[in-house]
């Protein structure tokens, strides 16, 4: 039995609602990293989201895009290091340009027995240069050998697996290590008091294991964009769009915009302010990065079918409730006033409560007052679009009377919102 105290490891699992697909899980397994102190260090991340054991380039890929886009980094890791179980093929990959290396270790497997040592030494080149962005990186036990004498000062870590050799072997392992790199030594797969007093003697630091902790699942829903309008974002980054015109693309789509504006805010892309409009995400983002995004979003979306009817009526509010402060708010304000109507049916998108649909999603104070408390400037907007699609006329003259709008004005308005939403699906 473990001698960890179990409040040292918070246990984060944000719980699925019932009935919701499997399509719309992201699944992710993670396993904590401890300090001599059992205080947590890290978390080693393993992707559970598909049925297959099977681990491809693309998998490792995905696992940090659903981390970062998906389940939400704050109850998935909180502040802490993230490890990642890379593939060589995966580690020369454009996705890794998304993520902000500070707390990112990319760990990094042996080549095949069967390599050569020119194999092992042509790799150097690719791991260098992620080191050089700031990445650190992790390696087993087998880099202490000498045909991998090329890889060791590159090591960050060195994970010693405490099932792979004798205890005898401890000894001599930590000390050559130690001897010849700088790494930090974690003893995994500790599964009894006596390994980790062993390691522990020895003077290494981190430890991870059974015997802390067995690996636990964090599950978040996921709304995912249509596959067609993915594309139609990447046609539009390849051709190098204008801001304006990805932007409006965005403001069509509320999947694609609540993805991207969670993504450039989770911890891992490492912004030191909340991006809070989609044009702002897409300057900061730049062509390239967002040809990445999409990409990768391309990959963990579902194939095929319409958005779902809740998406359209998102985008008419946005749409009307942009019109409608036109009307009365300066300029700047419309874009948030769309935000307030696309985002305020984020709860049946997503099958949870609004507060906690909004807890994954950076947006500023008066949008967030409008949808949470009925409050602010935008609250009245949003109470006249409502009635807009009730049929409740009493409300409707109420919500229109208080911002000094006509019954013409409204209409006109909300049927040119409509007229919007209907030439989205000829695109």
């Amino acid at each position: 039995m473990s001698s960890t105290n179990e409040q040292d490891i918070p246990q984060a699992e944000v719980a699925a609602p019932d009935g919701t697909e499997t399509d719309n899980l992201a699944i992710i397994a993670r396993q904590v990293i401890v300090d001599a102190n059992r205080a947590v260090y890290g978390y080693e991340l393993f992707d559970r989201s598909t049925a297959s054991d099977s681990h491809t380039a693309a998998s490792d890929a995905a696992l940090l895009f659903n981390a970062l886009s998906y389940a939400g980094t704050e109850a998935l890791v909180g502040k802490k290091t993230v490890f990642i179980n890379c593939t060589h093929e995966s580690l020369a990959g454009g996705h890794l340009e998304l993520i902000h290396p500070d707390k990112v270790v990319l760990e990094v497997p042996p080549l095949a027995d069967s390599a050569t040592a020119e194999e092992i030494e042509a790799r150097v080149a690719t791991l260098d240069a992620l080191r050089t962005r700031g990445f650190r990186l992790a390696f087993d036990q087998h880099v202490l050998k000498r045909s991998y004498v090329s890889w060791l000062p590159l090591a960050g870590f060195i994970k010693l697996d405490m099932q792979a050799f004798k205890p005898e072997l401890a000894g001599p392992l930590v000390k050559f290590a130690g001897m010849h790199s700088q790494a930090t030594l974690i003893a995994e797969k500790v599964e009894t008091p006596e390994q980790y007093q062993l390691m522990a003697d020895l003077g290494v630091k981190l430890f991870q294991g059974y015997w802390f902790a067995k690996p636990s699942l964090v599950k978040a829903t996921t709304i995912r964009p249509s596959q067609a309008t993915i594309i139609q974002l990447i046609n539009l980054v390849r051709k190098q769009a204008s801001t304006a015109e990805i932007e409006d693309l965005l403001k069509k789509d509320p999947t694609l915009s609540f993805n991207l504006l969670r993504f450039i805010n989770s911890s891992g892309f490492g912004l030191s302010c909340e991006v809070t409009s989609f044009r702002h995400a897409v300057m900061i983002l730049g062509l390239k990065k967002l040809f990445r995004w999409a990409a990768l979003l391309m990959t963990t979306s579902r194939a095929g079918g319409p958005p779902p009817a809740v998406g359209t009526i998102a985008v008419v509010r946005g749409r009307l409730m942009e019109l409608l402060a036109a009307e009365l708010l300066p300029p700047e304000e419309c874009d948030n006033a769309f935000v307030v109507g696309v985002f305020s049916l984020l709860d049946v998108m997503l099958g949870v409560p609004l507060e906690k649909a909004l807890e994954s999603v950076a947006l500023p104070q008066p949008v967030t007052d409008a949808l949470l408390h009925g409050t602010g400037v935008f609250a009245p907007f949003l109470e006249l679009t409502r009635a807009c699609e009730s049929g409740d006329e009493a409300a409707f003259a109420k919500a229109a009377e208080s911002l000094h709008l006509s019954n013409r004005q409204v209409n006109w308005a909300h049927l040119q919102a409509l007229t919007w939403a209907e030439t989205l699906n000829e695109d």
